[in-house]
């Protein structure tokens, strides 16, 4: 096969005095999100659709919250981690399309922000690198701000080597 696609999505809790990191970026925000690592929704979404895409488990496989060697750690290493493991299955990503499920902040002057970090890590493009975002209409969990959530969905494509 020549392509292969792939789906995640993240979920993480709001609370107040963590940071807000998403898509690699530090979001300025009164409450953060709650996890073992930086607790990035975004970029765990864009590495579970990786290994998804290429059948080899899940973020939590991989990167597991009960070894400390992955406490508060940068999940901007995680998606490296990850990338690196994709490259060596002999694949590489032709895109991602992402959406973040969140009632506030509004990140989209954070966006270029987020498409240049992803895309530096995954040697692409930063128009291969899609970042939407969508409220709630105040309806749930993400709406009453009490958590965020991201999906992704990428792309990946055989490296032709000579």
């Amino acid at each position: 096969m020549s392509y292969r696609i792939g789906s995640g999505v993240d979920f993480h809790q709001m609370v107040s005095g963590r940071e807000l990191w998403i898509g690699g970026v530090l979001v300025p925000h009164t409450k953060g999100a709650l996890g073992h690592s930086d607790a990035d929704v975004l970029l765990h979404a864009i590495c579970d659709a990786l290994l998804g895409a290429l059948a080899l488990g899940d973020i939590g496989f991989h990167f597991p919250d009960t070894d400390q060697a992955y406490k508060n750690i940068d999940s901007k290493i995680l998606l490296e981690k990850t990338a690196a493991l994709i490259w060596s299955k002999g694949y590489q990503v032709v895109n991602i399309d992402s959406t973040l499920c969140l009632q506030s902040p509004k990140i989209k002057p954070f966006v270029p922000a987020m498409q240049s970090v992803i895309s530096s890590i995954l040697k692409i493009s930063t128009d291969s690198v899609s970042i939407k975002a969508t409220t709630t209409e105040e309806l749930g969990f993400v709406g009453r701000e009490e958590g965020l959530v991201a999906y992704a969905t990428v792309l990946l494509g055989k490296i032709n080597l000579p």
